[in-house]
């Protein structure tokens, strides 16, 4: 669980609405100088044969800089390219599903933002739980915004760690001092930087200021 919660601490997911100057790929390896500590790969609209090509090509990039690389949504992508893990949402697949699909051995880490969610979800075997939209969302417009006293909620609730994810910006970061999370994931924060690895750098020394006042 230690391994897990220091991967929680800049978690990058990423988006191909950023990329046109450089591709996903120099993108994520930017991220990846700066010091992310996970890399989640998220395709909502590529055919499977693609993704799990890039996939397989993310996974060597991955394994160079020692970063760990989830897989959004799909456990058969993930086991297919050798990932480190999958991400579910509660309109996913069941955890139990994923975890057959999967095996034991695998990360999954699950959607929740209730505190019951996130305790059903532990029980069931989910090694972390991602809540938010934390500051709304500007990927998925229909999420709804978390508070951060509910988030506080979950934290306490789950001995897994917990990753906020949702609108974070380097602006307003640090306000998830004292909610317990275990770290950030960010997309545009990240990927719509114009030097990626600086901002990665930066945002790091946000988290690690979060982390030190749960």
């Amino acid at each position: 669980m230690n391994d897990v919660r220091k991967m929680m601490k800049l978690y990058a997911v990423t988006d191909r609405a950023w990329t046109g100057k450089q591709t996903l790929f120099e993108q994520a390896e930017a991220a990846m100088r700066g010091g992310i500590t996970c890399l989640q790969l998220r395709e909502k609209n590529m055919d499977k044969d693609s993704f799990l090509k890039e996939a397989l090509e993310m996974k060597e990039l991955c394994r160079s800089y020692n970063v760990p690389l989830i897989i959004n949504d799909d456990p058969y992508i993930a086991v297919k390219s050798g990932a480190d893990g999958v991400h579910i949402g509660q309109k996913d697949m069941s955890l139990k599903e994923a975890r057959e699909i999967a095996g034991k051995g695998m990360i999954i880490g699950v959607t929740a933002a209730l505190p019951e969610l996130a305790v059903k979800a532990e029980k069931e075997g989910a090694d972390y739980i991602g809540s938010g939209a934390v500051f709304g969302s500007t990927t998925k417009t229909d999420a709804k915004p978390l508070s951060h006293d509910v988030l506080r909620g979950i934290t306490a609730s789950v001995k897994i760690p917990v990753v906020a994810i949702g609108g974070i910006t380097r602006d307003n970061m640090i306000k998830l001092a004292g909610t317990g999370i275990a770290g950030a994931a960010l997309v545009s924060a990240i990927f719509s930087a114009d030097d990626i690895e600086a901002e990665c750098r930066y945002l790091m020394t946000l988290s690690e200021q979060i982390i030190s006042k749960n």
